[in-house]
């Protein structure tokens, strides 16, 4: 059987914070079309995995590839210059926890601006591929609208067309449904079961438990800095691997109940 090279290789990554370590020994790969969750309970380090991975944090250890090619460091071993680190983040689109709209441009121009700025690619093509992706979000109707003008859901579901747009290889998703109000949390997550179907690679840090167990082809639970166990959802969620995955779930299920009570 050929051995599948993995979209996106995490080897050794480790990040600390002055005295604070973060991360410790990360690895694990993610295949193409695959869709991996990071779970674990706040502080256990799963966003700032998530900026290593596209040197929005430098990490101190270890490398990040995609399709086997390093990213910020050259094949000479040298820190890519910002130039070089751009030119590689063209290929991993991220949605984060706020919305990071350009208030000043609509809808429309805020899924146009970095293919038509940063790709350099013509306007006329992708306005057509932008009205497209409004569409494929169910936003097409604003797409003459202002950030200000949007509910959080709809302000959320513009940043991943807006990352669409650059036409990645990699989705990143860190806690994208963590703002909204809960009735917008739907909105948010159906696009990205979409994506998921579809076969988009994606990496999503999230606490919708229901989301990693339906579109996940793999969590990975984090806690204190290190990756405790992986496996597919009905592994995890069934029959965790670990004391401290079962007590993390535990208290998931508690914290439910309380608040269906």
């Amino acid at each position: 059987m050929p051995t599948l090279i993995p979209l996106l290789s995490i080897v050794s990554l480790s990040k600390s914070f002055g005295s604070l370590r973060v991360l410790e020994d990360i690895s694990f790969n993610v295949q193409r079309g695959e869709t991996v969750c990071l779970l674990g309970p706040s502080g256990s380090g799963k966003s700032t995995l998530l900026r290593c991975i596209n040197w929005l944090e430098r990490p101190d250890g270890g490398r990040v590839l995609l399709d086997s090619q390093p990213i910020g460091i050259t094949s000479g071993g040298l820190v890519m210059s910002d130039q070089q680190l751009a030119q590689v983040r063209t290929r991993i689109g991220m949605v984060f926890q706020q919305f990071a709209l350009w208030p000043h441009l609509t809808v429309l121009q805020n899924v146009m601006e970095a293919p038509v700025h940063v790709q350099r690619r013509p306007k006329d093509e992708v306005r057509a591929e932008a009205e497209a992706l409004l569409r494929r979000v169910g936003l097409y109707d604003k797409r003459d609208a202002f950030p200000a003008r949007l509910s959080g859901g709809q302000k959320q579901r513009v940043g991943i067309a807006r990352a669409l747009a650059m036409k990645p290889a990699l989705m990143l998703f860190d806690e994208p449904t963590s703002a909204l109000d809960p009735e917008l949390v739907g909105e948010v997550l159906a696009v990205m079961r979409d994506l998921a179907r579809e076969g988009m690679t994606m990496v999503v840090v999230t606490h919708e438990m229901a989301f990693a167990r339906e579109a996940a082809n793999r969590v990975v639970f984090m806690d204190r800095g290190v990756v405790v166990e992986t496996g597919t959802p009905e592994q995890f969620f069934s029959a965790p691997g670990t004391e401290r995955g079962r007590q993390f779930l535990q208290r998931y299920a508690e914290g439910r109940a309380s608040l269906a009570a």
